[in-house]
């Protein structure tokens, strides 16, 4: 199926970027929020990433200014994504709401339209189970930040047909990104691996053993990390890296995947990292 018309659902900081990599592709995009102040939020976010390309010498005016004008902003779903050929949902994190979501979706699209879910973890079957199309919903898992991160996990769930896949990773390769092919599993791949590795992490600081700084700058230096465990902790959210640490132990059942004690108290008294202004580090707000 060819893909020409994307809906992406959520204009935070993943559906954004999404949306930006989209158009600088060549699709036409609707972003859809559930409040005007967050649709433009999201909109003046993709013009400031535009902005800085420009002034990078990356991209020049005209081109910024031509994706800027492929994304459409709005608040009303049915516009957003009645006649889209792929509707992309960057919601929050939560079964129920995303359920709700491909349920309304369901209603509102011609049969053909392919349902994709941002979801970082959660099962791609149990939200494809309450649309009329299982067949047509895939996992599309990209990764923070959109414009500059190369990987996206391709996620069947267990009825997800060979057609939807193979549209869904033409769109991946159309916007520069690399496609990896997981099957459904608590935390795909890469969650799977990387959030038990932060998680050690943060039971490393709390034990005494190291202070953040050199737990960050042995992960660096020691293992040729980009960024280290704790700092990227922050970039991520705390009360994020929480919930998909939750998920895991609970879908496993296995103790390595239990959240250290430090990291529930530090969402509690929300120290959630750089968008909060604080978490293993302060950050200018």
């Amino acid at each position: 199926m060819e893909i020409r018309k994307v809906c992406v659902l959520g204009a935070g900081i993943m559906g954004a970027g999404i949306a930006q990599a989209l158009a600088e592709a060549g699709y036409s995009v609707s972003l859809r929020d559930i409040e005007d102040r967050f649709v433009r939020a999201g909109l003046d976010g993709i013009k400031k990433n535009l902005d800085r390309a420009v002034s990078k010498g990356k991209m020049d005016r005209n081109t910024a200014d031509a994706v800027i004008q492929r994304i459409k902003g709005t608040v009303d779903l049915k516009q957003a994504a009645a006649d889209a050929d792929l509707v992309i949902e960057a919601v929050i994190e939560n079964m129920d709401v995303k359920k709700t979501v491909f349920r309304e979706l369901d209603e509102l699209c011609p049969p053909q339209t392919i349902f994709a879910s941002n979801t970082s973890g959660l099962s791609i079957t149990e939200m494809a189970s309450v649309t009329r199309r299982p067949q047509k919903v895939i996992g599309m898992h990209f990764f923070n930040p959109v414009p500059v991160m190369k990987l996206v996990e391709l996620i069947r769930g267990f009825l997800t047909d060979d057609e939807t896949f193979e549209s869904a990773k033409a769109v991946v390769e159309a916007v520069g990104k690399i496609p990896v092919e997981v099957k459904e599993a608590p935390g795909f791949a890469v969650n799977r691996i990387l959030c038990p590795m932060v998680n050690e992490a943060i039971f490393v600081y709390s034990e005494g053993i190291a202070s953040a700084e050199d737990i960050d700058r042995a992960m660096t230096l020691g293992a040729n990390h980009p960024i280290g465990p704790l700092a990227l902790a922050d970039m991520v959210g705390l009360d994020t890296l929480l919930f998909v640490l939750e998920g895991l132990h609970r879908e496993l059942g296995e103790a390595k995947y239990r959240p250290a004690p430090l990291l529930r108290k530090m969402v509690r008294a929300g120290y959630l990292g750089r968008k909060s202004g604080k978490g293993f580090y302060e950050y200018a707000k």
